[in-house]
């Protein structure tokens, strides 16, 4: 390569000279010109050797016909000597000239020159931009990819990649870099560049972190264009991560979708028959004349029916907030009214125990879907009841405070651990100490704190070994808060 270059300028330099020889023979011994026409004539010579040679040639071409003019033009004729004074401004005007016309030939050509490499640069850029974006591959295969697109698209020796996130270095080119595999990573780590043995390592940044380091074998490729390649990895690499976290996302909510399809399925599926068990209990019950065996075991048949028609309508209700089907139809509404409704609907389904409702009758109205408000209610009244002490009231309140109407149901059983608090409302959770004592699916307060974070509210539970309160809020109808 060194010697092909030292050839390609010794041939630009001899052409540049026979050029000069050519224009001094055939003005001095052909056409007889004067010496104004002569100079012309080396200019125009200088001018085409700096249009297909460089500066040093044309500087050198310059030099040698101000002297064989001065020579063979300029009296005496025959020597370098200069007889008329003038003749000095006139020859020192040509060389300054001359070199100056040579040096703007040159430095035109060199910009062109560099303009035409910076319009290749940007169509490759382009060509790999296209190649990483429309490429549709997962994070494993992303760094892979990157080497493959960048030694292809720019015709370099070696490329190498690492992926902060694997840890892997991913190599391709029909050569490998001439530095090792730990330097690559350094440049990656410490957020340093490198240039070393003709490699350039540049660290691939995301929002001004590295989350990985390219290496390129070459010495053609600018600096802006590196940084060009370098941003590109970044946002390829990134865009792989997002597909697959796009990917993964999509298959859960398939998956999730699936689920609740199917458990919404098996629960329609299990209600028509406990229909059907509870009507013949309730029909042969009330058959019944003397059998106290017999009217015990139907009464038994009838309350599991109704205990597992609450576990199916609980599984229904879940599914459907899970597949995202709940709807809320919000008005406003006074808090007393909605206890007082939900009371009347729940009461006869606690066997008798007492409700104690504080609300007063002044309270701003709150923004809630009555029918959705009952089922939090109930809930959380079937909860008391099944944790209060044997006999004792269920207290049942409405208050306004500054994030709205905070409504709540006490019970007097034995409290919730502090560890505990936060958990009972997770799908499925209950407390160790009740799993076995106390049936239940663990999924109605979980259905309760959807429903009130769909009406824009938050649920959260106070407890203490006299009891454990659990509150939601709702907001006000007006948007404005309680004075």
């Amino acid at each position: 390569m060194f010697s092909h270059t030292i050839f390609r300028r010794l041939s630009r330099l001899s052409g540049a000279l026979a050029l000069i020889a050519a224009v001094t023979f055939a003005c001095a011994r052909v056409l007889h010109v004067n010496p104004t026409t002569v100079s012309l004539a080396y200019l125009l010579a200088i001018l085409a050797v700096a249009t297909w040679a460089s500066l040093t040639e044309a500087v050198l071409a310059s030099i040698v016909a101000m002297l064989c003019f001065n020579y063979f033009f300029l009296p005496p004729v025959g020597t370098f000597t200069i007889a008329d004074p003038q003749n000095w401004v006139a020859l020192t005007a040509f060389l300054v000239l001359a070199v100056t016309a040579s040096n703007l030939s040159a430095t035109a050509r060199r910009r062109a020159a560099e303009s035409s490499d910076r319009r290749a640069e940007m169509e490759r850029l382009y060509n790999l931009s296209r190649a990483l974006m429309m490429a549709e591959i997962g994070e494993a295969a992303a760094a892979r990819h990157l080497a493959r697109e960048v030694a292809s698209v720019f015709d370099l020796k070696a490329v190498a990649v690492f992926d902060r996130r694997s840890g892997e270095v991913e190599r391709a080119g029909p050569e490998d870099l001439p530095i090792g595999e730990s330097k690559l990573r350094d440049a990656a780590v410490q957020n340093t560049e490198l240039d070393e043995k003709g490699v350039t390592a540049l660290p691939i940044r995301l929002g001004g972190s590295p989350i990985g380091a390219i290496g390129v074998f070459s010495r053609s490729i600018s600096d802006a264009a590196l940084r060009a390649i370098s941003n590109l990895a970044a946002i390829s690499l990134e865009r792989a991560r997002t597909l697959d976290l796009a990917s993964r996302a999509e298959a859960a909510r398939q998956s999730q979708e699936l689920k609740s399809t199917l458990l919404d399925a098996v629960a329609h599926e299990f209600k028509t028959p406990l229909t059907s068990v509870k009507a013949a209990a309730s029909a042969l019950l009330s058959g019944v004349q003397a059998d106290p065996t017999a009217t015990e075991l139907l009464t038994v048949i009838g309350e599991e029916a109704d205990r597992m028609t609450t576990m199916v309508s609980e599984a229904i209700e879940m599914a459907r907030i899970e597949a995202g089907e709940l709807r809320i139809s919000q008005e406003p509404r006074a808090p007393a009214e909605l206890l007082s409704a939900a009371v009347r609907k729940i009461e006869p389904s606690l066997d008798g125990r007492r409700i104690e409702v504080s609300a007063a009758s002044g309270l701003p109205l709150c923004s809630a879907d009555p029918a959705m408000f009952r089922t939090v209610i109930l809930q959380l009244l079937d909860n008391a009841a099944k944790y209060a002490q044997p006999g004792a009231p269920v207290s049942l309140g409405a208050e306004a405070t500054p994030e709205g109407i905070v409504f709540s149901v006490a019970d007097r059983g034995p409290g919730i651990r502090e560890q505990e608090r936060e958990r009972v409302f997770e799908k499925f959770y209950r407390c160790e100490k009740d799993r076995q004592r106390i049936p239940g699916t663990g999924m109605g307060l979980a259905i309760a704190r959807e429903i009130v974070q769909a009406h824009g509210g938050r649920m959260w539970v106070e407890s203490s070994p006299e009891g454990s309160r659990f509150c939601f809020s709702l907001p006000l109808a007006t948007g404005r808060m309680p004075s």
